[in-house]
């Protein structure tokens, strides 16, 4: 079966050439060299490299570099700045490279509150001239989210990591899935698909994570299998998990039938970001 992690991030060791803006939970350096080997590890086929903000804010180049060694492993996506007012003009320029699928928005990084703030509108609306997705970090902001899915039914929107606020390191919070009412009601709106990413940190349980089924059944319903995309934020979950884990929880659960798990761990991302992986 084929599996392609739907967010990943690598990152090399602070150094000046290529300076953090900040740190992130894990490990002092994942190289692209180690992330796939991880993959290769886990039977892992590819993934979506997603360039850390933490450290490099909205430089992608070194993701860049990864795509550019292992092209037919990664698909890159950026995160874009909606205060920056040639933000349009980035946009259409990474629509432009080789390797990328998407943007990204990270909605709790001093970006307004405001569904009608004039930058983010602009960059749905630069998005869906050249039909890339925007991937939304909106935990704490769902009720902005969905409002930004109704002003641009034309945008893919893709909600990170479940739309919900997960933990860096224990402990998982008492109620992780407090906010699930809202992530349902975001289904509603057809341009909006979401990630199944990093799941297995909001379980209070050890491995398989039995305690994660039955909310994202019903996260499964309400969307559907073609607007779900299995993910692990790796390296983000490190201190709560290994990849393996990640991975195994939804290869071998009998919660899903075998069309569902393929689809979730591969087929639909596929579709959504525009990626014919193998071609």
């Amino acid at each position: 079966m084929l599996k392609i992690d739907a967010q990943v991030h690598a990152y090399e060791r602070n150094h000046p050439g290529r300076p953090w803006a900040a740190k992130l939970q894990g490990p002092d350096a994942v190289t692209g060299d180690d992330m796939v080997a991880a993959m290769d590890a886990v039977g892992v086929d590819a993934a979506i490299l997603v360039s850390v903000f933490t450290m490099y804010q909205f430089d992608p180049s070194y993701a860049l570099e990864v795509y550019a060694k292992y092209p037919k492993r990664f698909r890159v996506i950026k995160p874009v700045d909606p205060t920056d007012p040639a933000v349009v003009d980035t946009i259409d320029a990474w629509a432009a490279t080789q390797g990328t699928v998407a943007i990204r928005i990270m909605l709790n990084r001093g970006v307004s509150e405001d569904a009608a703030d004039p930058g983010i509108n602009r960059v749905l609306a630069a998005a869906a001239r050249h039909a890339l997705p925007v991937n939304l970090l909106c935990w704490g902001r769902l009720e902005q989210a969905t409002a930004l899915a109704a002003r641009n039914p034309n945008t893919r929107l893709v909600i990170d990591h479940l739309g919900l606020q997960q933990p860096f390191e224990p402990p998982t919070p008492a109620q992780p899935f407090d906010e699930l009412p809202t992530v349902l009601a975001l289904a509603k709106h057809e341009n909006v698909v979401i990630k199944i990413s990093g799941a297995c940190t909001l379980s209070h349980q050890a491995f398989p994570y039995n305690d994660i089924w039955d909310p994202l059944a019903r996260i499964f319903d309400a969307y559907g299998f073609e607007r779900c995309m299995w993910g692990t934020d790796w390296t983000r979950a490190v201190e709560l998990l290994t990849y393996k884990q990640g991975v195994d929880a939804f290869t071998l659960t009998d919660r899903l039938s075998e069309s569902e798990r393929v689809q979730l761990m591969g087929g639909s991302l596929q579709k959504i970001y525009n990626w014919n992986f193998g071609a």
